[in-house]
């Protein structure tokens, strides 16, 4: 495996992002501590994502909101704004990508590049063109941190360093001094579970975990996660693994408190799969199975139902249908639905979709399919949801199906 004698990544990651996207397009909160949350309409959920003046007070992401104003009582809550975020995000890949070309983009607010013989000689001179451009073109609020390294591991944890709006560069000739004050949690690929198991066996910080043999890690991982890391932090030119395999379609949601009953559970189910089937769609596969899942306030509910095969909206709403049933039978009338989720499994690629053997059902599955094809092509000229099968009225909140997670960046075409 090849050890790099220079720095050959750089790893950029926004400040921030949801919060000072929002500082940017809303002037009234700039300079003024900011936390966005999921919705508007209750106390009993978390601050999603917080601006750099909130975070100076001590608030963090993923902190309960009780817990954020008790600490900073003069934080503004912002309802997410999902298609903002994606708009931004877009904007920004395109100005960053005039630079510089974007080898990867990890999440919504992180990207990785391979660096030029020149870029690698001045590194410091591609940070400033970069936060100049992203300054002039889209502006000063949405700031960026800049990690340089030999790979793009140590790229990641070197821009974490300096933030916000920071630039770290780790030469190769200074490691491994830089790591070494390095916590576990900062290390990416090391979670809670792989911490405690590193403490159990004498592991206790970074000098120690740099001591460590590759076959060593493995073990501790259990995987070759751990073998791949040791090479990673060591300054090894560690390729990333292959494209992973889709293996689902899915949408979950938070209801709003005024909004948890069965029946409004059950409507927004069927916007949410609706939309899964429609991304299932566009990728080009069918699916074999539905899975239901529900989440009470002290306990859960899940079904799942195995499906012929299928992608049109028909089908996967009647199989829908079927677990509601299930569902209505096995849950008290007045139940609340505090969260729901809805996922399309046993993916099977369009070109390649075989039927059960006693299974025949072409003229049914044609017309709906045609139906939805003809309800899809509809809707993406017009760009909004003009035909649905049923009645389609989005939750309170308005980003249905529109969700921003690590793994996935949503399309225009979700928000519809």
């Amino acid at each position: 495996m090849r050890k790099p004698q220079s720095i050959e990544r750089l790893y950029l990651d926004f400040d921030g992002f949801f919060a000072s996207v929002e500082q940017q397009a809303r002037p009234a909160l700039r300079g003024r501590p900011v936390g966005v949350v999921p919705m508007s309409s209750t106390v009993h959920t978390c601050v999603i994502a917080c601006s750099k003046e909130a975070k100076r007070q001590g608030v963090k992401n993923v902190m309960p909101i009780l817990e954020a104003k008790r600490i900073c009582p003069e934080i503004i809550l912002v309802p997410q704004s999902p298609d903002l975020y994606r708009r931004a995000h877009n904007a920004l890949l395109s100005e960053i990508a005039s630079v510089i070309p974007i080898d990867a983009v990890k999440s919504i607010d992180e990207l990785t590049s391979k660096l030029e013989s020149n870029d690698r000689q001045y590194p410091d001179r591609l940070a400033n063109r970069i936060k100049s451009r992203l300054r002039t073109h889209i502006g000063p609020h949405i700031t960026c941190s800049i990690g340089f390294a030999a790979n793009r591991q140590l790229a990641k944890i070197a821009c974490k360093m300096d933030k916000p709006d920071g630039v770290t560069i780790w030469h190769p000739r200074d490691m491994p001094t830089p790591l070494l004050g390095v916590p576990f949690e900062d290390i990416p690929g090391i979670g809670k579970r792989i911490e405690k198991r590193l403490i159990r066996a004498g592991i206790i910080d970074m000098p120690a975990l740099l001591q460590t043999q590759p076959k060593q890690m493995r073990q501790l991982w259990g995987n070759v996660t751990g073998e791949r890391l040791w090479y990673a932090l060591h300054g090894y030119d560690v390729q990333a693994n292959g494209r992973s395999q889709r293996r689902m379609f899915g949408h979950s949601r938070v209801l709003p408190p005024d909004h948890r009953s069965l029946q409004q559970a059950q409507d927004c189910s069927r916007l949410l799969l609706t939309k899964a089937a429609r991304r299932l769609r566009r990728s080009g596969f069918y699916a074999g199975r539905l899975w239901l899942w529900l989440g009470l306030r002290k306990t859960k509910w899940h079904g799942d139902l195995a499906l012929p095969i299928v992608y049109d909206d028909h089908a996967c709403l009647a199989g829908l249908e079927t677990l509601w049933r299930r569902a209505r039978k096995a849950l008290p009338l007045r139940s609340k639905i505090i969260r729901m989720g809805v996922t399309l499994l046993d993916l099977t690629p369009a070109t390649s979709r075989q039927l059960d053997l006693f299974i025949n059902d072409d003229v049914a599955r044609q017309k709906w399919e045609t139906l939805t094809h003809i309800t899809d092509h509809l809707n993406s000229k017009y760009g909004r949801t003009i035909i649905s099968l049923g009645q389609w009225v989005p939750p309170p909140g308005g980003y249905a199906g529109g969700k921003i997670s690590y793994t996935r960046i949503p399309k225009a075409e979700d928000f519809w």
